[in-house]
């Protein structure tokens, strides 16, 4: 994106105020996100539902501790490249109605309240050159390799939790009561999903968010969990390596080692389930029960190489 917000269509909204089109990963981009905000991508990490973000992560972020670097990876980038390409998808499939770049945004009162919506929605301009006026939606635009998270095109619960989270947010940044998503599964399966705006979601997302930046505040810390971005950000706060030894309790001594003795017990039974499976699928692509996708199997110079589980209960794509 543009970082000069006179290029984009920029329409009103009931509540939002436009901090500008930002390029991410720029200086402006940052400022916008960091410090005692909360952004759209942000309050599931709040309330304990993101899959990429553990609260404990969340919290020294916004305390200005350190926490890892981002890291790219095939479906992120691949993600950024077909959105275009899916948008216009949605564009296609909706005449009359314009998706247009949205921008970064703040709630009117509320300014630590943060939203980076894909794209805006609004009635077709009568003529081509005319700069739209109130919006009157969002579009999210989303893609996933196998789509176990995302139930049945149009389907009223079809869309996981944490972009639920995502959007409840946005639309109460923006007071906008509606969002569309136009969601690419497995590079060619098009589905299309909408969420309206619910007050009593907004309100517990937003008093979760007040909780956790006076928590910031105040130094409270949160537990920590067995998230692994949880502990990818313990590993980063120490600050080189003193040759000491330090005291630990006996306590976190017998769950250390209980744990490993379960790991080990754990590590056996997997090894032998995952053989059964394998060994019942033959050569056959994928292992399934009463309509549920259990694993798929991916195969080089005709043998298996390697046997990876679906990661929901959901029929994948």
């Amino acid at each position: 994106m543009s970082t000069d917000s006179t290029t984009k269509p920029t329409g009103t909204v009931p509540d939002g105020i436009l901090i500008g089109h930002l390029t991410p990963g720029t200086a402006a981009w940052e400022e916008a996100r960091t410090g005692l905000t909360i952004t759209a991508t942000e309050i599931a990490a709040v309330v304990g539902l993101s899959p990429w973000m553990s609260r404990f992560t969340l919290w020294h972020k916004k305390a200005g501790l350190p926490t890892p670097p981002f890291e790219m990876n095939p479906a992120i980038e691949w993600g950024n490249r077909l959105e275009d390409a899916v948008a216009d998808k949605w564009q296609d499939e909706h005449p009359g109605q314009l998706a247009a770049p949205a921008g970064t945004w703040k709630h009117r009162e509320r300014e630590w309240q943060r939203a980076t919506p894909d794209r805006l929605i609004y009635p077709q301009p009568a003529h081509e050159f005319d700069v739209p006026e109130q919006a009157v939606g969002l579009l999210e635009v989303k893609t996933s390799p196998f789509g176990d998270e995302w139930g049945p095109s149009g389907a009223e619960d079809g869309v996981p939790i944490w972009y639920r989270c995502q959007v409840i947010w946005q639309m109460d940044v923006l007071g906008l009561r509606r969002t569309e998503f136009a969601v690419l599964i497995s590079g060619h399966d098009y589905r299309e999903y909408v969420v309206e705006y619910d007050e009593a979601e907004a309100k517990i997302l937003r008093d979760a968010a007040e909780r956790f930046l006076d928590d910031v505040r105040q130094g409270n810390r949160p537990p920590i969990d067995g998230a692994t971005d949880t502990y990818r950000t313990i590993r980063v706060q120490p600050d080189g390596l003193e040759d000491r030894d330090v005291e630990i309790g006996f306590g976190l001594v017998c769950r250390w080692d209980d744990a490993y003795e379960q790991l080990a017990a754990a590590s056996a039974a997997l090894t032998q389930v995952r053989g059964e499976v394998l060994d019942a699928i033959g050569n056959g692509k994928r292992a399934v029960c009463e309509g549920r996708r259990i694993a798929y199997r991916t195969v080089r110079d005709g043998h298996t190489h390697s046997l990876h589980p679906y990661t929901s209960s959901k029929d994948a794509a």
